[in-house]
């Protein structure tokens, strides 16, 4: 059996192609590259600033600009593109991808960037709101759980290896570089998507009103609220990352790309183990979760102030936020039961869209305030998701 002959409700086999699998993990590559993408500009920050003359300030607008876009971008494209085969659909965001990194490689001025993030927001929103349920359409269904799972851990590596390694070779070289760096993985992403995925037409058009129904579901809608409290918190500060580092900490620019790194090794720690708790007592993990972040930001300016100090507090930072991502997917699992793809997707719209606000709110009180105001401000942000979730009887 060949990749092309894998359709929805296939009887499961006990075995699967290496094709088909290489098919899966090629759309893994797809959600590492967008993530990294979107990312890359936090640990450039300073010298993207320093290369097109503009504050920290404005370059933190790249992520506002692009998450923002990619918050309307990921409920409303299944809507537009209708019956298109997905196969074409994926195939066109990953260009527009390799084209936003080329423009941002040779882009001669900020304005020029900036409407390159406003089409890189449609590629990630887009490729988002596809990827997470081609594990069904690649495999038989006895191997989609792996599937998926496989597919999301691209996201998870581009937070480890992804945006560190761009920052890494941007701190070597120039920030230019490092996008032509993600444009040149684009190109062959392009090229295993093209060879690897079978066609896939729509199996029914997604309605408008299917989505909206979600928000009529009390326990959603809480979910959905500790997604944006949470994501906007912490945003809001990672942002500017760089900066806190270099000002708080004293962490010489070299060293911010392992320390990246580090956070997002912390990271995959987070998730896994909260992932084990969610799956038991997924409120009291979100508080954990809320609790343990918003204590690692308000400490940040205390106990920060020497490289030692900030490389711990940011690694406790990753291992934090780490559990964030699956704690609220688990609670909008249980909260909807029976619509687990729309309130995913209704999720996954309020996530793009708290990073787009989180990153514009950090931009924003940058100007008026020190990091460690910032860093304050978002801690109480992100302790509200405590309070919210608190008030919600168990699901």
């Amino acid at each position: 059996m060949n990749v092309e002959s894998v359709q929805v409700g296939t009887v499961p086999l006990e075995r699967v192609p290496l094709r088909n699998w290489l098919a899966v993990i090629a759309v893994a590559l797809g959600t590492f590259l967008v993530v990294t993408v979107e990312n890359l500009p936090m640990g450039l920050l300073t010298s993207i600033g320093g290369g097109l003359t503009v504050s920290d300030g404005a370059v933190g607008l790249m992520v506002t600009v692009s998450s923002l876009v990619a918050a309307v971008t990921a409920p409303l494209l299944p809507v537009v593109i209708r019956r298109t085969d997905r196969r074409v659909v994926l195939l066109g965001l990953i260009l527009v991808a390799l084209a936003v990194n080329v423009v941002s490689a040779v882009t001669p001025s900020y304005a020029v960037l900036m409407v390159a993030r406003l089409f890189l927001g449609v590629s990630i929103g887009g490729f988002w709101s596809l990827a997470a349920g081609l594990g069904v359409r690649l495999v038989p269904e006895a191997h989609v759980a792996k599937a998926t799972s496989l597919i999301f851990f691209g996201a998870m590596a581009a937070n480890v290896l992804g945006v560190p390694a761009g920052t890494f070779i941007g701190q070597l070289t120039n920030w230019r570089i490092a996008f032509a760096t993600v444009a040149g993985l684009a190109l062959v992403l392009l090229i295993a998507l093209a060879v690897l995925l079978p066609r896939m037409p729509a199996t029914e058009p997604v309605r408008l009103r299917t989505l909206v129904d979600q928000l009529r579901t009390p326990a959603v809608r809480i979910g959905v609220l500790a997604t944006f409290l949470l994501v906007a918190g912490h945003y809001g500060a990672f942002t500017f990352i760089s900066p806190i580092l270099q000002e708080i900490s004293g962490v010489s620019p070299t060293a911010i790309g392992p320390l990246l790194l580090g956070f997002g090794l912390a990271g995959m720690a987070g998730n896994m183990i909260a992932g084990s708790w969610a799956g038991r007592n997924v409120r009291g993990t979100i508080i954990a979760v809320s609790l343990a972040l918003a204590a690692v930001l308000a400490l940040f300016p205390v106990l920060g102030g020497s490289p030692v100090g900030g490389s711990i507090l940011l690694i406790l930072w990753g291992f934090a936020f780490g559990g964030l991502p699956v704690s609220v997917q688990t609670w909008i699992i249980k909260a909807a039961p029976q619509g687990i793809e729309a309130a995913t997707g209704v999720n996954t719209a309020m996530f793009n869209f708290a990073i787009a606000l989180g990153a514009l709110f950090g931009s924003l009180l940058v100007a008026s305030v020190t990091v460690s105001g910032l860093l304050w401000i978002a801690a109480g942000l992100v302790v509200l998701t405590s309070v919210a979730v608190s008030g919600t009887n168990r699901i």
